[in-house]
């Protein structure tokens, strides 16, 4: 996740496919390898572009002239995204808290806001000196039918330590009983975010943890269906889904990260010339 950022789809080369019997990478710009993706054919779509602060993907930099700039380029594969969401789909954002707000807005003119997630992380060292450093990100959730969409929340479900370690009793109910030992999780997520070394670490600035692309696909999907990964970066949601039971269509832009997607999802052995072999 965090995949690679701007070229324009006029631009660039024509995207290009790998496909195998449950995944398939677009490497590609965005906008254009969206046009290329059916209408309406994405269960679930998780979108973690850029986020405009200055990182380093590969050959190519994380950084706009301006905010307004790198907002009306989100607007632009945004609105294709929001097109090849099913009836019944639900699409994860994720953003800076700068952009987030301006994000919220655009799609909330377009689909359901269901949830505003946080996911905190712990500190990775020393942080700012002069005003409260971010140890968060925030995710927005949306659907397109509010009345009907896929939220699976046996599958999801976590310990409850009302119920669980402190074994308190709910004197309000006609009978009392113990509070319930587990429950759908709240939108405060707490992950750790991967570090060098770790076993699912790829060579990536932004790596998404495999434990925070685990509960957004089962919670909003469905074995067989068809899970969009946009600005796929490590293929982390991709790699998911397939052990899920899930299919997968990602899209990414930077070779050196298409030859990690091609060898965590099984589609190739070599790579411009190179065995894929993990570093």
């Amino acid at each position: 996740m965090g995949g690679s950022p701007r070229v324009h789809s006029r631009g660039f080369v024509p995207v290009r496919k790998y496909q195998g019997a449950s995944a398939t990478i677009l490497w590609g710009d965005v906008h254009a390898a969206l046009q290329t993706v059916s209408p309406a054919s994405a269960e679930l779509i998780v979108a973690d572009p850029p986020y405009n602060i200055g990182k380093q993907f590969g050959a190519t930099a994380d950084r706009w002239p301006d905010e307004a700039s790198y907002l009306a380029w989100c607007a632009g594969w945004l609105e294709l995204a929001v097109s090849r969401l099913s009836p019944h789909g639900s699409l994860y954002l994720m953003a800076s808290t700068q952009c987030m707000p301006h994000l919220d807005l655009f799609l909330r003119a377009r689909l359901h806001v269901l949830s505003r997630v946080v996911w905190h992380y712990d500190s990775s060292g020393v942080q700012a000196r002069r005003r409260f450093g971010s140890l968060y990100e925030p995710i927005l959730h949306c659907v397109n039918d509010p009345a009907r969409y896929t939220f699976n929340a046996d599958a999801i479900r976590v310990e409850a330590p009302t119920g669980a370690r402190r074994r308190l009793i709910d004197y309000r109910k006609p009978t009392p009983a113990l509070y319930s030992a587990d429950k759908v999780p709240g939108n405060v997520w707490y992950f750790p975010r991967v570090r060098y070394r770790m076993p699912e670490y790829e060579e990536h600035p932004t790596q998404k943890p495999e434990a925070l692309l685990e509960r957004i696909i089962a919670a909003s999907s469905r074995p067989g269906e068809l899970v969009l990964d946009l600005f796929a970066g490590t293929f982390t949601a991709s790699a998911v889904a397939q052990r899920l039971g899930r299919r997968s269509l990602a899209v990414e832009l930077e070779p050196d990260y298409v030859a990690i997607g091609l060898r965590r999802l099984g589609l190739a052995t070599r790579f411009r010339g190179a065995s894929l072999r993990r570093g």
